[in-house]
């Protein structure tokens, strides 16, 4: 499945990503490709928490790059 993130750095340096389709899914880390591993495992928790408590899954996303 995919989902759109949001990555941040924020004043400290780290970074900190957010799935706006899933509320409250948020994770961080020290570098851009420590936050994306960690986000991950994080939607795969949240999935696995909606499904064990019969919650509806958001649908996966599709979109399309068009560079000009």
């Amino acid at each position: 499945m995919k989902y759109r993130a949001i990555i941040e750095q924020d004043e400290d340096g780290v970074f900190v990503v957010e799935i706006p389709s899933l509320p409250g899914c948020i994770s961080q880390g020290n570098t851009r490709s420590e936050a994306l591993k960690n986000i991950k495992e994080a939607i795969e928790l949240y999935l696995e928490s909606l499904n064990e408590h019969g919650e509806p899954i958001p649908p996966s996303i599709e979109e399309e790059v068009v560079e000009v």
